[in-house]
């Protein structure tokens, strides 16, 4: 068996980190982020970790459920980590959904941050 190359460990290691806060406890995400990251959900764009976790905090659904179909990552040349995931997701008792989502995670002070996220649904309107 191949090693996995760095980056690939630890943009695995955050991706599983990142969906099992995120299914568990969306107020933890918090330790993830820093005053300077962005998100853009669904084209609405916050920055920094309080308008971050206020927005996926105030999200209307109590119970998701994210299933990862395949992930991404490449090392860049300023020693961050580009991840991209593809899954799919359950909210309540809604049907099952598609979605995309990038991470642009960052190394300081020895831990590593995500220092933008972008999200969007796989929802394709074709009329």
């Amino acid at each position: 068996m191949v090693d996995q190359p760095l980056w690939e460990q630890i943009g695995s290691s955050f991706v599983q980190h990142y969906y099992h806060l995120f299914d568990s406890d969306r107020s933890q995400l918090g330790t993830i982020y820093i005053d300077e990251s962005c998100l853009t959900w669904e084209g609405q764009q916050f920055q920094g970790k309080k308008a971050i976790v206020g927005k996926l905090i105030s999200l209307p659904f109590p119970k998701i459920v994210h299933s990862i179909t395949v992930q991404d990552h490449q090392p860049t040349p300023d020693c961050n980590i580009l991840s991209m995931v593809v899954g799919q997701l359950k909210v309540d008792d809604d049907p099952v959904m598609g979605f995309h989502q990038s991470f642009l995670l960052k190394n300081i002070n020895s831990a590593w941050v995500c220092t933008n996220d972008m999200f969007r649904l796989a929802i394709h309107n074709f009329g």
